[in-house]
């Protein structure tokens, strides 16, 4: 599987436009080789260099496998959002307090599609996931105020 943006190459710095200093949208992002027998995709974006532990942007689930491309400041088709640590059901982009800290966009390939509430977050989606995972992409993109 493959994820990649026009935005930024991994490991490069994600311009201000997708973050708290910017428009705070998701970035564009494409999706190529996803597995056969996919039947849905999850993205979770998060900062593990946050400074009380990871700090979750933006969990959705049960995205239609036949996509190739998550639009910018768009929810992904079919996609449901789950609660990032901002309490809202929305993409918050980097906004970190100090330093440079590293987001990692994860888009994972399921074989099943996911039955979770609204209020799910992080940690219920992963759990929901375990024995599902058919493949998975990252990309990393780095931002510092």
């Amino acid at each position: 599987m493959k994820l990649t943006s026009s935005a930024f190459e991994n490991n490069q710095w994600i311009p201000s436009k997708y973050t708290c200093d910017g428009e705070d949208i998701n970035p564009h992002l494409e999706i190529g080789e996803v597995p056969e027998g996919a039947k849905s995709l999850v993205l979770i974006v998060d900062d593990p260099d946050a400074p009380m532990g990871t700090w979750v942007h933006w969990v959705v689930w049960n995205i239609e496998p036949s996509i190739s491309l998550i639009k910018e400041g768009s929810v992904p088709e079919g996609g449901m959002e789950g609660l990032n640590n901002f309490g809202k059901h929305s993409y918050g982009g980097p906004c970190p307090p100090s330093g440079m800290h590293h987001y990692h966009f994860k888009l994972y390939a399921l074989d099943t599609r996911l039955e979770l509430s609204s209020s799910s977050k992080k940690e219920d989606i992963e759990k929901a996931m375990e024995g599902h995972i058919l493949d998975w992409a990252e990309l990393i993109g780095l931002y510092q105020r």
